[in-house]
């Protein structure tokens, strides 16, 4: 049996990793060094399983003893993924088009373990309403928090009290790792936090 205490988070993300560490576990962090797939017409559901996989299987094949956690996370709006925008005119853009509506973040997890042939994997979804958000409650938003890095260009983890009306489902999914979930896989894995 591979040695299950070494664990990996295959994800650039630092909120994926205090989100893990909160769970009480002890891993590293390997970057995959993979291209994602981010067409946004792709059933967001499809797209976030395959980044995640796509990530740990790429960090699994090079360390097969561990067990490697891949995530990914967007936001989808009227059939279309919100990845992270490419510059403040695009997230502007992509925070006018959450106002006021209910969109849902996706995220795709995968765990492998290559030694034993482990493979699990895991989709969440959970719903965001946002307010109606006016120019001036934008670039207020836009002055406190760096949006750059983050899928529809927001974090709800910051200052979510100007844009967020509520939320139904898992909250730590919306931050990009859910915690519920993931700490289920890892007890399935033998894993104690």
């Amino acid at each position: 049996m591979p040695d299950s205490s070494s664990i990996i988070l295959a994800s650039a993300s630092p909120r994926r990793r205090e989100l893990l560490a909160g769970l009480g576990v002890s891993f590293t962090v390997v970057v995959a060094q993979v291209t994602e797939h981010e067409d946004p017409a792709t059933d967001p559901r499809v797209m976030v399983a395959h980044n995640a996989a796509l990530k740990a299987d790429w960090v699994a094949a090079r360390q097969p003893a561990a067990l490697v956690i891949g995530a990914d996370t967007t936001v989808c709006v009227d059939g279309h993924a919100l990845n992270k925008p490419t510059d403040l005119d695009d997230a502007r853009a992509m925070l006018r088009r959450l106002s006021g509506r209910t969109h849902t973040v996706f995220t795709g997890i995968a765990v492998r373990r290559v030694a034993d042939g482990l493979r699990r994997d895991a989709g969440v979804a959970t719903e965001v309403t946002f307010k109606v958000l006016t120019p001036a409650v934008i670039e207020q938003y836009l002055s406190r928090v760096h949006v750059l890095d983050k899928a529809g260009a927001y974090a709800i983890q910051e200052h979510s009290e100007l844009i967020v009306a509520q939320y139904n489902g898992s909250f730590t999914n919306i931050v990009g790792l859910p915690v519920e979930t993931m700490k289920q896989i890892l007890t399935e894995c033998g894993v104690r936090g």
